[in-house]
């Protein structure tokens, strides 16, 4: 709790000792208040299973349950705002205002907004394969988004600066010669959520399930099957292949392309423990 302002637990964990997200946190409380006072709104219990934002419940003057939501500043969620109003509410939560400036969000609630996660995985696998299909477009020029190799190559120097940690490093190498060339862009490519999973996906009125927290990049069709697939653990640990291969043909794109990718993403992709098992990685690999 900062004064009057909760600040969820996840957030200061996740962003305390920091430098660049200690200085959010400091502000966070002011942005708050500010954005209450200018869009009118009364505040709810703020959400706690975020780590990159802060979002709470709301209620207009007008008696409208919205959301605020006021994201860390951060490399992958740069252009979500774009990206919301692009999609326009088809098949995302309704954009009604924002500020770039402080990465602020006044966004339509989800109602009940029960998560997609309450429904078996193969369920889930057919909600989100309807949800990218929709996402799946390609904005015409001039626009603001990144390619995805972008992002690729901002995982790819992180990485490096890992040698050291890497339990296996002729794995890693591979994962990083695939995620360069695979992030390659092509004349197919469209807009991507890159982090569609069901946990992103929440139960609603207006239609029974909305798209949350896109973070979008343009690029291959075949990188949105990996966020999903890499949130079944326990699936993708029993029978990888196959649990890929059928998802991507629930998709409609290359299944070998949805492997590599997967097994790049698992081979490769930086992060704070190096000692987790490669098991599926190896599974993956070409």
């Amino acid at each position: 709790m900062t004064g009057a302002i909760e600040i969820p637990g996840k957030l200061l964990v996740t962003w305390g000792g920091k430098p660049a997200g200690e200085a959010w946190l400091a502000r966070l409380p002011g942005l708050i208040d500010q954005y209450r006072r200018r869009w009118s709104l009364t505040l709810g219990t703020p959400f706690d299973k975020g780590i990159c934002s802060w979002a709470a419940p709301a209620t207009t003057a007008a008696g409208t349950d919205v959301v605020l939501k006021i994201g860390m500043p951060h490399m992958e969620a740069m252009d979500e705002i774009a990206a919301m109003r692009f999609w326009a509410g088809n098949p995302t939560a309704q954009l009604i205002d924002a500020d770039e400036a402080d990465n602020t969000l006044l966004l339509e609630r989800c109602v009940p907004g029960t998560s997609l996660r309450a429904l078996p995985e193969a369920e889930q696998d057919v909600v989100i394969a309807g949800l990218l299909h929709r996402l799946w477009r390609r904005p015409v020029a001039p626009h603001p988004f990144r390619k995805l190799s972008v992002m690729a190559q901002h995982w790819i120097a992180a990485t490096l600066k890992d040698t050291d940690r890497w339990p296996d490093p002729a794995l890693t190498r591979e994962g990083l010669r695939l995620m360069e060339e695979l992030a390659r862009p092509t004349p197919d490519d469209v807009l991507l959520a890159t982090d569609l999973h069901a946990g992103n996906v929440l139960a609603a009125q207006r239609e029974p399930w909305l798209v949350i927290d896109p973070k979008p990049f343009i690029g291959d069709p075949a990188y949105d099957a990996t966020q999903h697939l890499l949130n079944c653990e326990d699936r993708m640990k029993a029978d990888p292949r196959g649990t890929v291969r059928r998802f991507a043909e629930l998709l409609g794109v290359d299944s070998q392309r949805a492997r590599l990718w997967t097994f790049a993403r698992l081979a490769a992709e930086p992060r704070d423990d190096w000692t987790r098992s490669n098991d599926v990685a190896l599974a993956l690999a070409p």
